[in-house]
């Protein structure tokens, strides 16, 4: 893939995305997404998880009501019962505490007093969240990414972290299947869920056209 092809598949200008064209041909080079049925599912995965090549940390500035949506075991809005939750007006656009909260005791992190949800909050293109990722990732990667995680900020890190995620859950297997429902577990297996599928989708045939992938 050129680097208008991959303009193209993120809708952004070219002077955007320049600078991703190498980091992302040496990830999946190191990481055998070797064919064009493996590129397809990766590229499409990675350009929805970052917003188009544009986000590389996780965005916890939500407002009161979208607390709420998004976590409703942890935040209430007032006058409502607060039922053990937390008052969501407190940690509207509050991105550091909210993430030492909703992040705490769980994915390798501390309490809420450690600050590991907020020093391991999602980055790089696939958004790596919590202690345990940035361990195994930096173990595997040889980077130390407990006490230097804004390497994954960085274009050859936030790429090859991009890899390393994706041979941990298999993509390339899940990938070679060259079915939808191979790609909805992959897309479970990144996100956790089926958020974005349709544009994941939309992703993927368009990453396919331009790489001339086969059905």
């Amino acid at each position: 893939m050129n680097v208008n092809d991959l303009a193209a598949l993120a809708q952004r200008p070219v002077s955007e995305v320049a600078p991703w064209l190498q980091p992302i041909a040496a990830a999946m080079d190191e990481f055998q997404i070797d064919s064009a049925a493996r590129q397809a599912a990766f590229l499409a995965q990675i350009v929805h998880e970052s917003d188009g090549l544009g986000r590389v940390v996780e965005n916890l500035s939500y407002s009161a009501p979208r607390l709420v949506a998004v976590w409703p075991h942890h935040f209430y809005l007032p006058p409502d019962d607060p039922n053990g939750r937390h008052d969501a007006t407190q940690y509207e656009h509050r991105p550091e505490p909210l993430a030492n909260l909703v992040y705490a005791n769980r994915l390798g992190n501390g309490p809420e007093g450690s600050g590991d949800g907020w020093r391991f909050r999602g980055r790089g293109l696939v958004q790596l969240t919590g202690r345990r990722l940035y361990t195994e990732a930096g173990e595997a990667l040889q980077l130390d990414l407990l006490n230097q995680p804004d390497q994954l900020l960085e274009p050859e890190q936030a790429a090859r972290a991009a890899g390393w995620y994706w041979q941990h859950i298999g993509g390339n297997a899940l990938a070679d299947e060259g079915t939808q429902d191979g790609f909805e577990r992959l897309t479970v297996a990144i996100n956790g869920d089926l958020i974005g599928l349709d544009h994941r989708l939309v992703l993927w045939k368009r990453a396919e056209s331009l790489l001339s992938v086969v059905g």
